[in-house]
């Protein structure tokens, strides 16, 4: 399982799962398992950083890869 920084970015900016998911364009059980660790698709790591207002450039600040 990959570790990644969503749930810390995500907590910090006061948002909840259902909040960055409807943003998104993707579901909440989506994001929960993001924050798991479970691998998701490229363009779903895409959603969630244009989402979080980050540039593409910052994937690996998020997903730490």
């Amino acid at each position: 399982m990959a570790k990644n920084s969503l749930k810390k970015i995500r907590e910090s900016m006061l948002m909840s799962k259902a909040e960055l998911a409807k943003k998104a364009n993707v579901s909440p059980i989506t994001i929960d398992r993001i924050e798991k660790g479970l691998p998701c698709r490229m363009e779903t790591k895409r959603k969630i950083i244009l989402a979080l207002n980050y540039k593409l450039s910052d994937k690996d600040k998020i997903f730490g890869e």
